[in-house]
């Protein structure tokens, strides 16, 4: 058995299965049943949501560890699944680890989301949001206009690698600078339900049930960590609100 593809083989796949939004605890528990179904013995994982480290102890006494970045990711439900189950199959029946590595990278090139289909969610879910915070049906479908420019927004400034933080502020910004103009175009009636729908396109809630689970698991550092993120995320929010209501009382537009 060659340990230093296994310990390769295990830290890949906790990385694929974070980068999809698997929790924390999940991560950690599938690498270490991972180097177990190979008989890796003294096996440590140690995971937040940046930085993955492992190490084990080969049969001749020779440590190995490995660390692995983690970058910005989403969330992507279906690969996770996928994820689990391929390392079930693992602990189950120990198989090459050649063959573990083809079948992540066949689900890793899997079918994901069109454009125009990540478009349309975004569209219904601030659509959806407005309905459910009491909006108009007019509220609703300029919300869900508003849902369209913050997927656009954050989309091109994915291209040029710019930090979330910054893009946050700017998809907040232009979405709520839309939201005013519409209404005061006649289209819509209420800009703050409008903006509240369309901002929970931004809103991190997976990361924040992630970060509660987390801490609850004990992994306080990880919990923590994600929570400040999340924070940050609101916090950019507010900014780019504010941006768009300072701007539209600068050019005589009022606010909502």
């Amino acid at each position: 058995m060659d340990y230093n593809a296994l310990l390769l083989t295990a830290t890949d796949l906790g990385y694929r299965l974070m980068t999809s939004g698997a929790e924390i605890y999940r991560v950690e528990e599938s690498i270490t049943r991972v180097l177990r179904a190979y008989h890796a013995q003294e096996s440590e994982v140690f995971a937040i949501y940046n930085s993955i480290f492992v190490s084990c102890v080969a049969p001749d006494g020779t440590p190995v560890s490995y660390i692995r970045r983690v970058g910005g990711h989403g969330t992507d439900l279906t690969k996770m699944e996928q994820y689990n189950d391929l390392c079930r199959q693992i602990c189950r029946d120990a198989p090459p680890l050649d063959q573990v590595r083809t079948r992540m990278d066949e689900i890793a090139a899997g079918k994901t989301y069109s454009q125009r289909v990540l478009l349309a969610a975004y569209f219904l879910g601030a659509w959806a949001f407005t309905l459910f915070f009491q909006g108009t049906f007019w509220d609703s479908v300029c919300g869900g206009i508003c849902g369209m420019a913050i997927f656009g927004c954050v989309r091109r400034l994915d291209r040029v690698h710019t930090n979330p933080f910054f893009q946050n502020i700017i998809a907040s910004a232009a979405s709520a600078l839309l939201a005013l103009l519409l209404v005061q175009a006649g289209l819509g009636v209420n800009s703050d339900r409008i903006i509240i729908g369309a901002f929970m396109t931004l809103t991190p809630g997976i990361a924040l049930t992630n970060t509660m689970r987390d801490i609850m698991a004990g992994d306080l550092v990880a919990g923590v960590s994600k929570l400040a993120e999340a924070l940050l995320t609101a916090t950019a929010i507010a900014l780019g609100t504010g941006v768009a209501l300072a701007l539209l009382q600068l050019l005589g537009g009022g606010g909502p």
